[in-house]
């Protein structure tokens, strides 16, 4: 989620048309039919493990090996199950899906402890790139929501060669530590809470002591009206055990708001995407409907999609986790992105 973009959408919503988005009437939007939720006994059989980068990366695959690409990328506080549903759909009809575990998360550990536990935006897109080296993935349609969908906007449109297409959640969130110093209404700050709590070594210890119940209630803020089963957020909180978790959030959160430097190895990237680069591949977007968690709105960030473009309002109390609570909607998002590229 970028603070930037909030601030952008906030004093410019009411005076920038919606452009670059073909018309969508209300009953073509993708009906709240679309929303499951997951149960809990659904999951992935089997946890592959591959040497990529600076990482052991674990990760979930299914479908042909031989089919399209599919990299589907997670966020905070999630994990690679927000795509049980969705991976099972792409894989039945022929695509070849990979789920990784983002550093911090599941499986995925560290090769060496020398190694910073860098939160960085760039670095979580240099960790995909070598992904897919790693598994001589050479093009991808590439999917994400929340920390999944920065990273993937990021390899869109710095690595355009790589991203086949692209599916974001909440659109462009690429963000700057420079725009990020800007103070937003209050309304938008406060929607930023956790934020200025990870901020502090108190939010530090805070978060390290109480990991699980922080996450469920970002959870419950984030997506209001997805009514989980305790079971369902059981799965995914399992991966917040990872020894680089809290780290890793920490991390993040400081970076964005430039409280601590990031790997000078990735200045340059930074520099980048402190531009505000375009994205020039195919792309859908998509928002839920009852997101609570800070977004931009549409209107804001679709003249940054330059090639062929769809966005789409998913309906029926959607909240912020959106490939979980709505995964045919999801899949149907990736055939479509993959429709742009014939």
């Amino acid at each position: 989620m970028s603070r930037h973009l909030m601030s952008v959408a906030l004093l410019i919503f009411a005076v920038i048309p919606l452009t670059n988005v073909s018309p969508v009437k209300a009953a073509d939007l993708i009906s709240g039919d679309n929303k499951i939720d997951t149960p809990a006994h659904v999951q992935f059989n089997q946890i592959k493990q591959i040497n990529a980068g600076v990482l052991n990366v674990g990760y979930a695959e299914q479908g042909p090996a031989d089919g399209q690409a599919v990299i589907l990328l997670h966020g905070w506080p999630y994990d690679i199950n927000s795509y049980t549903e969705v991976s099972a759909l792409l894989a039945a009809k022929g695509y070849h899906v990979i789920i990784p575990y983002l550093r911090g998360y599941g499986t995925t550990r560290f090769l060496s402890d020398k190694t910073p536990r860098n939160g960085q935006q760039s670095v979580f897109a240099v960790d995909i790139i070598a992904l897919m080296d790693a598994l001589k993935i050479k093009k991808a349609i590439i999917g994400g929501f929340d920390w999944g969908a920065r990273t993937a906007d990021i390899i869109a449109a710095l690595w355009p060669d790589r991203c086949e297409a692209l599916v974001s959640v909440s659109g462009y969130l690429i963000g700057n530590q420079q725009a990020n110093k800007a103070p937003l209404p209050p309304k938008a700050e406060q929607a930023w809470w956790y934020q200025f709590y990870f901020a502090t070594e108190r939010g530090r210890i805070g978060y390290q002591s109480n990991t699980h119940d922080f996450n469920k209630l970002i959870w419950q803020t984030a997506s209001p009206q997805w009514h989980f089963e305790d079971a369902t957020y059981e799965q995914s909180a399992k991966s917040f055990n990872n020894p680089d978790h809290v780290a890793i959030v920490i991390d993040n959160y400081r970076w964005r708001l430039g409280l601590v430097d990031g790997e000078e190895k990735y200045n340059e990237l930074e520099k980048r995407l402190a531009a505000g680069p375009v994205i020039t591949v195919p792309t859908v977007t998509l928002e839920g409907e009852a997101n609570g968690a800070p977004h931009p709105d549409p209107s804001v960030y679709a003249a940054k999609f330059k090639g062929k473009y769809a966005h789409h309002t998913i309906t029926g109390d959607v909240g912020h986790n959106l490939p979980q609570e709505a995964p045919k909607a999801f899949a149907d998002a990736i055939v479509e992105a993959a429709s742009f590229t014939k």
